[in-house]
């Protein structure tokens, strides 16, 4: 036992360099920051699925796991399309599912936020305009941010969500620009 000890006192401990963080998470803390800042306070959003394969959900559904935590940013999903401040919307919007949407747009208190997920939510994705689709969400109501990606990752979503965030605080009320929505992070409403 005396040798061991003699040896670790000659040689001391050595261990190896922690593991540099992933760029992921660097992104994520950059953008929890940005969240936290830009805010003020917390912001509830109402996730409608208007006719999806549910790849957006599930990245959504990843957002509030521990390692983005937006729960702690203050971020909150909520029931009710009366207690949001966002709506994030994924998939072509089915035509059974226009209605709906559209009432859930007009439940949502003002000033309201819209992003669409996914390529489907942004341009129809493969499903397009059809019998059955109405195509992207914009066809049905007024976004504001796009978030590509089949399906977009979940820093992604967070930077869109940002991105719509910082959008409404540094834009006046009311005053919508006539940018085309195009597959990518989109600032402005398309319709009015």
């Amino acid at each position: 036992m005396l040798y061991i000890l003699k040896q670790i006192a000659k040689t001391g401990l050595r261990t190896e360099a922690p593991p540099a963080p992933a760029e992921e998470t660097i992104v994520v803390a950059r953008l929890q920051r940005e969240i936290l800042r830009t805010l003020g306070r917390a912001l509830t959003i109402r996730q409608v699925d208007a006719g999806s394969c549910n790849g957006c959900e599930l990245e959504i559904h990843a957002l509030n796991n521990p390692h983005y935590n937006i729960e702690g940013l203050g971020i909150k999903f909520v029931a009710s399309p009366r207690h949001a401040d966002m709506l994030l919307v994924t998939g072509p919007v089915s035509k059974h599912m226009a209605i709906a949407l559209k009432r859930t747009y007009d439940a949502t208190p003002e000033p309201r936020i819209v992003v669409a997920v996914g390529d489907c939510g942004c341009t129809g994705g493969i499903f397009g305009e059809s019998y059955a689709s109405l195509g992207r969400v914009a066809n049905v109501i007024p976004v504001d941010v796009a978030i590509p990606g089949c399906p977009p990752p979940p820093a992604a979503i967070l930077a869109g969500i940002l991105a719509a965030v910082s959008a409404k605080a540094a834009a006046p009320e009311d005053v919508p620009t006539a940018s085309p929505l195009t597959p990518t992070l989109s600032r402005g409403r398309e319709r009015e």
